[in-house]
């Protein structure tokens, strides 16, 4: 029987996804390039033993498109004998290169693979890839014909339907910032990131509850308030993850292979999940997905000792708590996106990164990750540290 194993995971520091940000000079296939060189450095793996590299990332279009994973791989120096595929599944994009790669190992398709991802929102803005006057969700106008909506309005009625009020969003999101700055101040990222000691530069250790309340809400327009009179007007920049650059990698391989190659197997991919739900709601799906991901491991939510759960909006995460009952505690433990930033393609990867080290610093043994993506799908695994 195989088992896929991780042998090493690493990140970018995340930067501002505008002009000025600590990446914003740097091109996204060069920033995602570094990324692999650091995961090959690191664990002394030849490249070329390599079978695939899986990159994930959401705007594939300008300084993002021709499968940018291939040109990273280029870019990094691995041998041209190492082939590289590009996937998208929106926020989750490189969660699911993780998925593809760990099943692909145990298929016995590869026996070493690298998952990553990138996005550069500096130099390719979200929604670069929609042509102007193009409507790609025009063939649906049957099923929806009010039309679907953007993922903040999807917050807010996520907000509404839970009855979340502003309190609650902005405490959440003051406290992803708390503790991701006492992560920082305590170097638990330091070995997660490729260059130790350079902070995500969009945490805020200076925020305060009156700061976020002073924030507008965004997303609110008189022709949704007539749309959606459910809706409190809740979901501000304060409370939901902001714009960023970044990129992150993990390197994946047979349990026997690592072995035989004499690398540390520092933990094992024991399931996964993908489900789709509602696309007006669209980012509930998360609440299925770590449903059914336990349901295939066998395991209680009980049994868990970490959760990792993308921060998109304080209201997805804090509807999953209550849908799913997880103790916050255990959830988002070094901060979310909210406060580290979800540079889109590169999140899932960065998140994976985030809770591998979570569980070895602290002799966990289960952490279970799950992210919404837009069109109401969300995907899930669950990853146990062989040294608890």
């Amino acid at each position: 029987m195989r088992n896929a194993v991780v042998v090493d995971a690493v990140r970018t520091p995340i930067g501002k996804g505008k002009q000025g940000g600590m990446h914003s000079g740097e091109h996204p296939v060069a920033l995602l390039a570094g990324t692999l060189r650091a995961l090959v450095e690191r664990t002394g793996v030849d490249p070329a033993l390599v079978d695939d590299v899986i990159g994930g990332c959401v705007s594939q279009v300008g300084d993002q498109s021709v499968n940018l994973t291939r040109s990273a791989v280029l870019a990094a120096g691995f041998p041209e004998s190492v082939p590289a595929t590009t996937v998208d599944r929106q926020c989750g994009s490189s969660q699911q290169a993780v998925h593809f790669a760990a099943q692909g190992v145990l298929s016995g398709a590869y026996d070493i693979v690298i998952a990553c991802g990138v996005e550069s929102m500096s130099r390719v803005p979200m929604g670069s890839s929609v042509l102007p006057g193009s409507n790609p969700f025009a063939p649906l106008a049957e099923r929806y014909p009010q039309g679907l909506i953007g993922q903040g309005i999807s917050a807010e009625l996520i907000a509404a339907r839970w009855k979340l009020d502003r309190s609650e969003l902005d405490a959440f999101a003051l406290e992803s910032h708390r503790r991701a700055t006492a992560a920082w101040a305590a170097g638990e990222f330091d070995r997660e990131v490729t260059v130790p000691g350079v902070r995500d530069e969009t945490v805020r250790p200076g925020t305060s509850l009156e700061a976020l309340a002073g924030l507008r809400p965004a997303y609110h327009t008189p022709e949704y308030e007539e749309r959606f009179p459910e809706i409190g007007w809740q979901v501000t920049a304060g409370n939901s993850s902001p714009i960023n650059d970044g990129a992150s990698a993990v390197l994946i391989m047979d349990e026997e292979v690592a072995a035989r190659l004499g690398l540390r197997a520092r933990a094992r991919l024991t399931g996964f999940a993908v489900v789709g739900d509602d696309p007006q709601l669209m980012l509930t799906a998360v609440i299925p997905a770590t449903a059914k991901v336990l349901e295939r491991t066998g395991l209680a939510l009980s049994d868990i000792d970490l959760f990792e759960v993308n921060e998109a909006f304080a209201s997805v995460v804090l509807a999953w708590q209550r849908e799913t009952g997880a103790d916050p505690a255990k959830t988002n433990v070094r901060g979310g996106a909210i406060a580290l930033g979800h540079p889109l393609g590169g999140s899932g990867a960065r998140i994976f990164t985030t809770l591998l080290h979570a569980l070895e610093d602290r002799g966990a043994r289960y952490g279970l990750q799950t992210m919404c993506e837009a069109g109401g799908l969300a995907n899930a695994l669950v990853l146990e540290n062989l040294q608890a």
